[in-house]
C-alpha cells in the first residue's frame, strides 16, 4: 500500500449546515461533483468530503450512534506565529467556535484550536519544525 491519504470523509449531522460552515467560515469552495447527497471540497493534495452521519455509518457497517471526544483532529499549519492569530480572530468574528485560544505549546509551537458544526477539531498551528512550500504541502 502507497503512503499517502487521498479523502478525509467526516460523517456530518446536517450536511447543508456543515457545507455552509465551510463555505461561509473558512471561504472554500466547493467542487463540481458535490450534489445534495455529498460535498467534495479540493484540498491541496486531497478532498475534504461531507458526507450525512447515518449513512456514512450505513456503508460502514458500523452504529451512527457516539459522543465525546472522536480520538482525532484536522491540522491546519501556518507559516507564522502571527498568522494564527489573524486566522483565529477571523474565524471568531465569523461566529466560528474557539475551543482553545492560540498559545505556545509544549512541543515548541504555537497552536490554537476550533471546532466546526459536529465538533470536529481543528488545530489552527504553527510548527517552527515543520516547512511548508508556497501551495501549503508539507516538504
Amino acid at each position: 500500500m502507497e503512503q499517502r491519504l487521498t479523502i478525509i470523509g467526516l460523517g456530518v449531522k446536517n450536511l447543508k449546515v456543515s457545507s455552509e460552515f465551510y463555505e461561509e467560515k473558512f471561504g472554500w469552495k466547493k467542487t463540481e461533483s458535490s450534489n445534495e447527497s455529498i460535498v467534495f471540497f479540493q484540498l491541496n493534495g486531497m478532498l475534504l468530503s461531507l458526507y450525512p452521519i447515518d449513512k456514512l455509518a450505513e456503508d460502514a457497517g458500523v452504529s451512527s450512534e457516539g459522543e465525546g471526544f472522536k480520538a482525532f483532529s484536522l491540522a491546519y499549519n501556518t507559516r507564522t506565529k502571527e498568522e494564527v492569530d489573524t486566522l483565529i480572530e477571523t474565524l471568531e468574528a465569523r461566529g466560528v467556535k474557539i475551543v482553545k485560544q492560540p498559545e505556545e505549546v509544549f512541543w515548541g509551537g504555537y497552536s490554537s484550536y476550533i471546532a466546526d458544526p459536529d465538533e470536529n477539531l481543528w488545530e489552527i498551528a504553527f510548527n517552527p519544525y515543520l516547512k511548508l512550500d508556497e501551495k501549503g504541502n508539507v516538504v
